[in-house]
């Protein structure tokens, strides 16, 4: 049409119609409008009448200026409750709507402001949930956090596994950690609103707890900054990194077949390589931020707490609504107890006792138990019948088997014979250090159909009196003491 409006300057019609290529009636036509086509189209029209037309403006705009938070499939159902004879199909055509008209009439929605990150700067902290992955620890299901640190700048990362839920002791070990593992601090450190570890907390605790966390970031020249609360995304940092880090050990998984760990060292072990390869891609930016970062003080500073319990004549002690068991010997002694996130470290006065895992009360409100055979065992052999209502029975056995022989024994023989029957069991176990070994003849004897017998585990695990040294005692010749005796007379003549 451009080249037959050129040639029309200089040229009659046929003519210029001959030389664009197109019939002398298309250019008489086109002389009669001489707009674009794309001038010249009408704008479509609706095929079919609005199905909204009635409810729009009386009734879906007020619900929509009433409450701005109302979801599109919410207005949806309520419409179909107030007119049955709307069809399924509007639920695009009002979704669509509704789009279009928050985008002309809708309130101001929240904005991201995209930071600069500087080398050295800024360090940030955050728990994120694991349970989703399904990891097992010999069998047993790891309910778990992972406590996450980032540095936004070079992507340097570091996972600590969290046994509890958001606290201080979690958080103040696992930063510990991650900035020994790094060699240096940030000028700032960032976590959230630390609200579940202020959780079921009084105001002086809560005081306290801030405090600690000042005292911390202080002990590394950090300073303390936390996002407010609600706003995860003022910590999107970190917060975008939980799904990377997750989908990364959910691969991993994948890849070695198994998600069950024999021990949880082996389960941390592999987090640490996990976050290691990521830090590896990444080693020339680390490298440059580490250069930025400052010095770490010369050790490191508190990050468990500490309580002091008295040992009652149960031979334990309550912390936290979870019962400990501890040797029968330290009953009504003071212990002073260090809380870490996964264990428990026991002092008589300065000196270190031992080290017990950290339980946790049931989410029902019931309490927990950690409690260990051999502290008990020889109180348990002189009284077997308290093991029948015993509080702390099923924490009690140390594996499977051993629970599972004590309900065979109880459902063929009388409750005292399986008392002591169960009692001689554990018994065995601590004096030969058999407990696993046992645990497998138990778990034979029960899947063949039978109880155990005592008289054939006795001898199978009594000590072999050709492995025992063959000790000669040399009895001294009684003359050597008259020679001395002799000798001594004659000095004092």
């Amino acid at each position: 049409m451009r080249l037959y409006m050129t040639l029309r300057r200089t040229e009659p019609v046929p003519v210029a119609a001959a030389k664009a290529g197109f019939s002398t009636a298309t250019a008489y036509r086109i002389e009669g409008d001489p707009r674009p086509p794309s001038d010249r189209a009408v704008p479509r029209g609706r095929r079919r009448p609005d199905p909204l037309a009635v409810i729009w403006e009386s009734e879906v705009v007020p619900l929509l200026q009433a409450a701005p938070g109302l979801r599109p499939i919410a207005v949806f159902d309520e419409m179909r409750r107030r007119h049955p004879e709307l069809g399924a199909g509007i639920r695009r055509t009002l979704e669509r709507r509704i789009r279009a008209w928050r985008a002309v009439h809708g309130p101001e929605q929240e904005v991201i402001f995209r930071q600069v990150h500087q080398p050295g700067r800024l360090g940030l902290s955050d728990f994120t949930d694991m349970r989703e992955l399904a990891v097992t620890i010999a069998g047993v299901p790891l309910e778990h956090r992972l406590y996450h640190f980032r540095l936004p700048y070079s992507g340097f990362e570091h996972a600590h596994v969290v046994l509890g839920g958001e606290s201080y002791v979690a958080l103040a070990g696992g930063l510990q950690n991650a900035l020994w593992a790094l060699g240096g601090a940030p000028l700032e450190h960032r976590s959230d609103s630390l609200s579940a570890a202020f959780r079921n907390l009084g105001h002086d605790a809560q005081e306290d707890l801030t405090r600690r966390y000042d005292a911390l970031c202080a002990h590394y020249g950090m300073q303390p900054s936390r996002n407010n609360p609600g706003i995860a995304h003022e910590n999107g940092a970190i917060e975008s990194a939980h799904g990377h880090l997750k989908a990364a050990i959910a691969d991993a998984l994948l890849l070695r077949g198994s998600r069950d760990f024999p021990e949880l060292a082996a389960y941390r072990a592999f987090v640490d390589e996990v976050v290691g390869r990521h830090n590896a891609r990444i080693a020339p930016r680390i490298a440059l931020e580490r250069e930025a970062l400052q010095d770490l003080p010369a050790r490191r500073t508190t990050d468990h707490e500490e309580a002091v319990v008295t040992v009652t004549s149960s031979s334990g002690f309550t912390l936290r609504k979870v019962f400990y068991s501890v040797p029968s010997r330290l009953i009504g002694h003071r212990l002073r107890v260090r809380l870490f996130d996964d264990r428990l470290e026991v002092f008589l006065g300065g000196t270190p006792q031992f080290t017990l895992p950290r339980g946790r009360s049931h989410p029902d409100g019931r309490h927990g138990h950690v409690v260990d055979y051999r502290h008990v065992i020889h109180a348990l052999r002189r009284k077997p019948m308290a093991l029948l209502g015993l509080v702390y029975r099923d924490s009690l056995f140390p594996r499977a088997a051993y629970a599972r022989a004590f309900a065979a024994m109880r459902a063929v023989l009388p409750d005292r014979m399986a008392c002591r029957l169960a009692v001689e069991l554990l018994a065995l176990a601590h004096e030969r250090a058999c407990e696993a070994e046992l645990a497998g003849l138990i778990e034979a004897d029960l899947d063949a159909g039978r109880l155990p017998d005592m008289a054939a585990i006795r001898a199978r695990f009594v000590p072999d009196a050709a492995a025992l040294p063959a000790v000669t005692i040399r009895h001294p010749d009684l003359s050597a003491y008259e020679g001395l005796a002799t000798s001594s007379a004659g000095d004092a003549a």
